[in-house]
Order: structure tokens, then C-alpha cells, then sequence
């Protein structure tokens, strides 16, 4: 289910008021793979239900540069929407995922086994609130670039 930017802090309120242990982790899912279904059913394990903040367009292209995203934000919410794992999506058009942390408070913030504490933006304010970060470790050679790649060289799995 998409949820407006604008209505996500008063739902994710609802929602622990429910007694539900909301998680989060955002990121552009451009072409869906399984390193992508891995990581968001991990993440999901971790709560009650799964927040996913979703680049926009824009900031996809200011993320990963003027070719991407290959799919535009709508058809990528629609699709992770649709996943088992992802209970809502919710779009943000910044570079980094702070603000709409700020808003969400998530009990738990889960990103890839690629970060740190030292090197996640968002950690510092998931921690001024109590909250907790999780690292899920990735999936070797299962990236949007890997696909890309494959797609461009006419390479076989």
C-alpha cells in the first residue's frame, strides 16, 4: 500500500499504538531481484511490519546517475508493494533517508550489510530516539548493476 509522504508519521503512530514493531529500509529497488526479495524478508523478520521508503525518480538519477532509474518510481512501488514482505511504501525525493526517518521512527532501521554505523546517515537519528539499526547482509553478485550489466553484454545467468 502506498502511503503519502505527508500521512506517514501519524500512520506509523497508529500503527505502534496497535502495538505493531514497525521496521523500515528504504532504497531505489530499480529492477527487482532476488538479492532484493532476500533482504526485504529479512528485514520484514525483524517487526511487526515493513515501512519501505522508496527513491523518487529524482533521486535515483542524483544517486546513481542520468540513466537510472530504468523504472519509473510508480511501477517500482507497485512492485515491491506487492512483495509479501513490504506492508507499505512510502516515496522520498531526498538523497539520504533522514528526514523521512525523522518522521517514521521506526523501532528498527534495516540496510545493507554494505554500511555501518559510522557510514549510515540515518543511524544517528534512529539511535536519538531509542531505536534500533540492523545491517542484513547482502546477496553476492545480486545487484540492479549485476542486471544491468548482463542485460547490456548479453550475458546468461
Amino acid at each position: 500500500m502506498l502511503i503519502d509522504p505527508n500521512d506517514i508519521a501519524a500512520f506509523c503512530e497508529v500503527l505502534r499504538k496497535g502495538g505493531q514493531k514497525v521496521v523500515f529500509t528504504n532504497g531505489c529497488f530499480d529492477i527487482l531481484h532476488a538479492g532484493h526479495v532476500t533482504y526485504l524478508e529479512k528485514a520484514r523478520s525483524f517487526g511487526d511490519c515493513l515501512v519501505l521508503g522508496l527513491n523518487t525518480d529524482a533521486s535515483v538519477r542524483a544517486n546513481k546517475g542520468p540513466t537510472r532509474p530504468i523504472n519509473s518510481e510508480l511501477d517500482r512501488a507497485k512492485v515491491v508493494g506487492a512483495l509479501k514482505a513490504v506492508d507499505y511504501v512510502v516515496l522520498f525525493g531526498e538523497q539520504t533517508a533522514e528526514a523521512l526517518i525523522a518522521k517514521v521512527k521506526p523501532d528498527i532501521y534495516v540496510k545493507g550489510g554494505d554500511y555501518t554505523l559510522e557510514t549510515l546517515p540515518e543511524a544517528k537519528i534512529v539511535q536519538s530516539y531509542g531505536g534500533r539499526v540492523e545491517f542484513v547482509q547482502m546477496v553476492a553478485g545480486r545487484s540492479t548493476s549485476n542486471v544491468i550489466r548482463k542485460i547490456q553484454q548479453g550475458e546468461n545467468e
